[in-house]
């Protein structure tokens, strides 16, 4: 009895090698979500727009927490050794894109969880004992606030852009091998964000401000993806493959329907008519969105999966 060892792999005999599942791309997708929460509570922080009780800002903190903690067990479900996780956190390694990511997602907790302190009092948090009184000094402070918000935000960005440097350090696919994918999946994620506040919003000052913020996320992140595609394109043979595998290969259906048409241009121009007036609001255009944020990181994923470079 013998155990034969390869380290083939030709891409035209060969199936795929999917090493990553849907927990990686349901994590990138609410890790992303999460990120675009905490920049937008932490600019409503600083304008004082988290106040009112009514306002959809003073809920974000407490929705991204929620979502931070599902977005933590898919990862934890992905992981091949759970029981050794701890050791993420007894080391910090500077070039790995894995120690920075462990270390940004345990700190943002604390600034999330500052943000929901600074939630007005409601029955879904009576059980806590001294919140009421905390949250009112913290709110006296307006500094404390400010700090706050910058923390929300700061922190925001990391977390937004580490989901797309995750992908974009893995140098054996040269579909990730890009400088965009951060940005891109930050946008992505301050888009879904603003989608979702759009969607809940129950003042209508508030929801038609985040469908414009929505409306221009959406159109830079369709730039930045087109450049994505152009860099890709215009690179090596390797990354012009990888390219076609969004156009012309066996993801374009996905990508160009559910990606650009419904999760942004088909949001864009509902959200455009929506905002002048033309067409009453309605979570149509949010849902799309949320979907396409979705839907862009399982392509991502799973198309990079499939990239190759030339063996030779």
């Amino acid at each position: 009895m013998f155990e034969l060892v390869s380290t083939r792999h030709n891409p035209m005999i060969d199936p795929a090698l999917h090493v990553w599942g849907y927990e990686i791309p349901l994590y990138l997708f609410l890790g992303g979500f999460v990120a675009g929460l905490m920049v937008l509570s932490g600019v409503a922080f600083i304008r004082g727009g988290h106040e009112r009780r009514s306002s959809v800002y003073s809920d974000l903190p407490l929705i991204g927490l929620v979502l931070l903690s599902l977005g933590m067990l898919a990862l934890f479900l992905d992981l091949e050794h759970k029981l050794y996780v701890w050791r993420l956190y007894v080391t910090f390694q500077l070039a790995s894109p894995m120690s920075w990511g462990a270390w940004i997602l345990l700190l943002v907790y604390p600034v999330l969880l500052a943000g929901v302190v600074l939630r007005p009092p409601s029955a879904a948090l009576w059980f806590v004992p001294g919140l009421e009184e905390l949250s009112g000094r913290w709110k006296a402070d307006r500094s404390r606030v400010r700090w706050i918000g910058i923390a929300s935000i700061a922190s925001g960005i990391g977390l937004g852009i580490y989901t797309g440097i995750l992908l974009s350090s893995l140098g054996a696919r040269p579909l990730w091998s890009s400088a965009l994918l951060g940005p891109i999946f930050l946008v992505s994620g301050l888009s879904a964000s603003a989608a979702f506040g759009h969607m809940m919003a129950r003042d209508r000052e508030e929801s038609e401000g985040l469908a414009k913020a929505d409306n221009a996320f959406l159109a830079v992140e369709l730039a930045l993806i087109a450049l994505f595609l152009i860099g890709l394109m215009s690179a090596g043979e390797a990354q012009a493959q990888a390219a076609g595998l969004l156009i012309g290969g066996p993801y374009t259906a996905v990508f160009w329907a559910l990606v650009i048409g419904a999760g942004i241009l088909v949001p864009l121009l509902i959200q455009t008519l929506a905002v002048t007036h033309r067409i009453a609001h309605t979570p149509v255009a949010p849902v799309l969105v949320l979907l396409g944020g979705l839907a862009l990181r399982f392509v991502v994923v799973y198309a990079g999966q499939a990239s190759h470079w030339p063996r030779g």
